[in-house]
């Protein structure tokens, strides 16, 4: 089908309202998830394919390359939406630390992208799109999460690289948001940091990482860039 398109990391907050939003306009949409949460339930009701991989087992990152090699001729497009957020460490486990980030954010973009070439080569469309959602932090690091700036900053540099790789066919490009939704557990003092730190003084909200999603996809002349969605924050 040439409007198949993978996302991965769709349990919760982006990737959950990217597969919902994208199933409903057409998309037939393979989502990946680590752990099972009740919404995945609406996914499926969407008729989402639901693959259960976690990224940090080599093993299943290949099981999961050749469960959707063999299920699909082509894609339309791969969303990389999976992630994690874990804080350095100054003890023993900080080697363990970036690795884990760099294997969620770089290595399995990376693999995902080489393994399933052939699949968005083989779109009857005029391009197939690949999208890297990195960070507003790529640009400005990170005081206490540096193994996760470095590894989003390493997914952003892969766009470059693939995107010169693969054109024309495949349109590659980054979406660095910032400050999108609050965590349920996040208080008020935090929340009024967090806005100051920009010019639009809100969250964007899941509506804006579609709205990237939907322009990249939409386009016929745009790869090897990163859409900033960050309220201003770099003027700030």
């Amino acid at each position: 089908m040439s409007k198949t398109i993978l996302i991965t990391g769709v349990g919760k907050r982006v990737g959950f309202y990217l597969a919902q939003h994208l199933s409903k306009s057409g998309y037939q949409v393979i989502g990946t998830y680590r752990t099972p949460r009740p919404e995945l339930q609406q996914l499926e009701a969407l008729e989402v394919q639901l693959l259960q991989c976690d990224f940090y087992d080599i093993q299943q990152t290949e099981q999961l390359i050749a469960k959707i090699k063999a299920n699909n001729s082509s894609l339309r497009g791969i969303i990389h939406n999976a992630s994690d957020w874990l804080p350095d460490s100054d003890s023993a486990c900080s080697i363990s630390t970036i690795e884990k980030m760099i294997r969620i954010h770089a290595s399995t973009p990376y693999a995902l992208n080489l393994a399933l070439a052939p699949l968005l080569q083989n779109n009857p469309l005029q391009f197939s799109d690949i999208i890297h959602i990195t960070d507003y932090v790529v640009d400005k690091g990170s005081k206490k999460h540096a193994a996760y700036a470095a590894s989003k900053a390493a997914l952003q540099n892969l766009t470059l690289s693939f995107a010169a790789k693969y054109a024309p066919k495949i349109k590659v490009n980054s979406i660095a948001p910032a400050m999108l939704m609050f965590n349920p557990d996040d208080d008020d003092n935090y929340k009024t940091k967090a806005l100051n730190k920009a010019l639009i003084k809100q969250e964007g909200g899941e509506a804006e990482a579609l709205r990237a999603v939907n322009y990249l996809l939409d386009s016929g002349y745009t790869t090897g860039q990163t859409l900033k969605i960050d309220g201003g924050r770099h003027l700030v």
